[in-house]
């Protein structure tokens, strides 16, 4: 992800952006539920939420709010079922304006543009707000949002690792929304040829996982596992399902990281044995990989899902379940993921907590209009209990996947996390494809550690 860097082309664009409205988009979906630049109007509802009016006129009744938010098919439905709910049951004259933006980056920009200026002005009531990202802007630029610590919540009732991105030296800033729990979807069709079932994969270690890998290569053609090689999440997703971090003590821990070094031997490993297809791009990885039907298995952030499922012919045929881990035993991790904040603008701070505390806060209604409309799955533990939770999913052969989701993701550790997550990222996936080429292992990762460093200044 880009670096903020505040230029006066960026500054005039922003400001043209903000008084002039935000024009929607409608792309293809992209790592956690980015998406890419198009065009869509996501109209006005019964709940009184409509895209296209300025932040800064929108807080005009003492009954309405305004949010920022992307993606018309995922986050936008799932903040209309938040106010559908609010207005149903608590307040009927309740309205919620969501100002459409293209992308995640649109909202990064506009909260580096305020700050910079030092005027919040033009910044609506609420904002969805990328968790990797969120603790970096609260340290740029602190007068930009308020803590909800007082927000009547009950936040033992979410993932604790959700909730450690948005708390913030001891306070709750954000109202989580999605759910980043990693899934390992596996073909059982394609499992049962080479002699294994889901049960099988369940709870094994990396090396009986590549094992059952070459073996279901051998057998049917397809890669039991694929990523995206240029935006390499799986290291992260296989050390935090370790309960460990690349940073310790907010430094790089690289070179030293024992279980990171022993992952990096087995990701080549997986290559080399044709357990593992280490996709160019994102788009091979989606297209080529998933959609082109050349795996029977897909670990990554639930998000995923829809992807999978855009392959028809495949239904029935996916089940899902925990990730291997170096020892064996069930593993679990997250990628990907927001939440939402109020800004330092809102014009009813109040109304802001209710509103977020009765829905996001755990409403069943809520939630399960966010799953039936935009795929978007709770981190509320209870509201993941619900019928429509536990209704048997047919692409996944009749299990119910998302109470299953919602369960694992109650037990991601938390591991220590860093705003240079992304950076790190960029650097682990080159020592990944540096030593696929025959760099030494520890040199590779030396070198990642070095550039990471420079980049953070240390």
């Amino acid at each position: 992800m880009k670096k903020k860097v505040l230029s006066l082309m960026l500054a005039t664009a922003m400001v043209a952006s903000m008084t002039a409205g935000c024009g929607g988009n409608n792309g293809g979906t992209t790592d956690a539920g980015t998406t890419d630049a198009g065009t869509t109007d996501a109209g006005t509802t019964d709940a009184g939420t409509e895209t296209g009016s300025d932040a800064g006129e929108s807080t005009g009744g003492s009954n309405k709010l305004t949010v920022y938010a992307w993606d018309a098919n995922f986050n936008i439905p799932a903040l209309q079922a938040a106010a559908d709910d609010y207005k149903a049951n608590v307040d009927p004259d309740f309205e919620l304006e969501i100002i459409e933006q293209s992308q995640s980056s649109d909202i990064e920009d506009a909260i580096t543009l305020a700050g910079s200026a030092g005027d919040y002005s033009n910044l609506p009531d609420i904002v969805l707000f990328q968790d990797h990202w969120i603790q970096r802007y609260v340290a740029d630029y602190p007068d930009a949002f308020v803590d909800v610590d007082d927000a009547e919540v009950d936040w033992s009732d979410f993932s604790q690792e959700k909730l450690s991105y948005s708390t913030i030296n001891g306070k709750h800033y954000g109202f989580p929304v999605d759910n980043g729990t990693v899934i390992f979807a596996y073909r059982v069709d394609l499992l049962e040829q080479a002699g294994y079932t889901i049960d099988d994969m369940t709870g094994i270690s990396w090396a009986d996982f590549i094992e059952v890998g070459e073996k279901v290569y051998n057998t049917t053609g397809k890669y039991l596992l694929s990523m995206d090689g240029d935006g390499n999440d799986l290291i992260y997703m296989m050390l935090q399902a370790e309960g460990e971090s690349q940073f310790k003590d907010g430094k790089p821990y690289i070179t030293e990281n024992e279980k990171l070094v022993e992952i990096m031997g087995v990701i080549n490993e997986m290559i080399s044995r044709n357990v593992l297809y280490l996709a160019n791009d994102w788009s091979d990885y989606v297209d080529q990989t998933i959609l082109g039907d050349m795996v029977a298995g897909v670990m990554n952030g639930n998000w995923i899902i829809p992807s999978i499922q855009q392959v028809t012919e495949n239904s029935g045929k996916w089940e899902i379940t925990s990730m291997p881990t170096l020892e064996g035993g069930e593993g679990y991790a997250s990628n990907g993921g927001s939440s939402l904040y109020i800004t330092s603008n809102c014009q009813n701070v109040d109304l802001a907590k209710k509103f977020l505390s009765y829905t996001f806060g755990g409403s069943s209604v809520t939630y399960d209009g966010a799953l039936k409309n935009g795929g978007v799955i709770t981190t509320c533990i209870s509201a993941g209990e619900s019928d429509v939770y536990n209704e048997g999913v047919e692409y996944f052969n009749n299990t119910p996947i998302y109470a299953q989701i919602v369960e694992m993701g109650s037990h991601v550790p938390v591991v220590e996390q860093s705003d240079y997550h992304y950076t790190c990222r960029t650097q682990i996936a080159a020592a990944v494809i540096n030593i696929k080429d025959g760099m030494d292992v520890m040199e590779a990762l030396q070198a990642a550690e070095d550039q990471l460093n420079f980049e953070m200044g240390n």
